[in-house]
């Protein structure tokens, strides 16, 4: 079947809810994948920084392989080895106790809430005080509570009535979050660096304020590290840089490595109030999806965890040597790259022609390489964005 075959039955069949590139991916392998008509491509996206060990790493084929022979499914009803074993792996890198397995960042976030609702409905002799204050500009997810959670309006329409209990404060000013937090308040859920608002870091100051704020209120602090966690920043988790560590985390995007997988893991203290029946999923530890993420935490080292760091800073420094850029924010390989007068999509349309791919956020250009890129891979990449970049600008003459 040729593109244009593939591109008709999509458009036949597939609601239109994403709008595609006129490009259909065949194969990849480490940080470079080729289409369907055989262009190569660097990859600067890892899927919305899914694929964490690139493409086609053998380790984690091997495991996933390996797992699917023996079988893919049961239900959460019984005990699993892969699941107890990834459990205990993970817990172990984060410094958490307990976590909870879900199939998506928006899921884990879902999780997240709901957590934090019943800890504090049991800590209230079931006084309903489950309201959650998040930042404007946040990005929690697609559902109807994440999109509430979410402090952006351009989200907030068509999908009435969404779920309530929710209110967004200014990022890095304190004092904002001390005027939103009442009664009611049960918890605060932030992203260390806002990556759909655009990839902005929030300030360490402003940070660590907050979770000093919820120790003395009584407040539960929710890091959302589904696009930040595992190893993108450069740390384990990117509360690290900070200084703090929050009560219950949500995880996903980069956990599977390619499949569907996401987390929440917390104290035992406060995971202790997740009972039988008070939250499930169907799929959540699916025993594939564990078998991948396994093998992501097994190479989550601190060697890798430095590479990310040089490797990092390496980019950051040579995007900045580009035409048309005027800065570059994040931290480890999660970028933003800010444009003098081009459009970011623009540039990312472009990019697809010269051979690498990237991602926007907002009026950035938004880069979430595989941890495991090569140093000769980010070469191709940057060279093919400074053609990306000389092409966009011609075209908006």
């Amino acid at each position: 079947m040729n593109f244009e075959q593939i591109k008709a039955l999509d458009q036949e069949h597939i609601m239109h809810t994403y709008k595609r590139f006129d490009v259909c991916f065949d194969h990849g392998k480490g940080a470079t994948i080729w289409d369907v008509n055989q262009k190569e491509y660097v990859d600067f996206s890892s899927g919305i920084g899914v694929n964490s060990l690139g493409f086609c790493d053998p380790d984690w084929l091997k495991a996933v392989e390996g797992q699917m022979e023996r079988y893919t499914h049961m239900s959460n009803l019984f005990y699993s080895q892969i699941n107890a074993e990834t459990a205990d792996l993970l817990c172990q890198k984060t410094g958490y106790d307990q976590v909870f397995f879900a199939n998506s960042g928006a899921e884990a976030n879902e999780g997240a809430i709901k957590l934090a609702r019943k800890y504090s409905f049991d800590k209230n002799n079931g006084k309903v005080k489950g309201d959650i204050l998040t930042l404007k500009n946040s990005f929690h997810g697609r559902t109807i509570t994440t999109l509430m959670a979410t402090g952006q309006d351009v989200f907030h329409d068509y999908f009435f009535p969404f779920t309530p209990g929710f209110d967004y404060a200014k990022a890095n000013d304190l004092e904002d979050v001390k005027a939103h937090i009442t009664e009611n308040t049960c918890a605060i859920m932030l992203e260390t660096i806002q990556g759909e608002g655009g990839v902005v870091p929030l300030e360490e100051e402003f940070v660590q304020g907050v979770a000093a704020l919820c120790k003395e209120r009584g407040i539960l602090l929710i890091a959302d590290e589904v696009q930040t966690g595992l190893g993108r920043t450069g740390k384990v988790l990117s509360v690290e840089h900070y200084g703090v560590k929050p009560d219950i985390v949500s995880l996903a995007k980069g956990l599977g490595g390619g499949l569907p997988c996401g987390a929440v893991v917390t104290t035992k203290e406060i995971g202790e109030h997740f009972g039988p029946s008070s939250h499930g999923s169907t799929f959540g530890g699916n025993l594939a999806a564990m078998a991948g993420a396994k093998v992501v935490l097994e190479k989550l080292t601190d060697n890798l965890l430095q590479n990310v760091c040089e490797k990092g800073a390496y980019l950051k420094a040579e995007i900045e040597k580009l035409p048309y850029v005027t800065g570059v924010s994040g931290k480890g390989l999660m970028l933003g790259i800010s444009l003098d007068g081009l459009s970011s999509a623009d540039v990312v349309a472009q990019g697809l022609k010269t051979g690498v791919v990237m991602l926007t956020a907002k009026e950035k250009v938004r880069l979430l390489p595989p941890l495991t890129i090569t140093y000769q891979e980010l070469d191709k990449g940057v060279a093919a964005l400074k053609q990306a970049l000389i092409l966009a600008k011609e075209a908006s003459k």
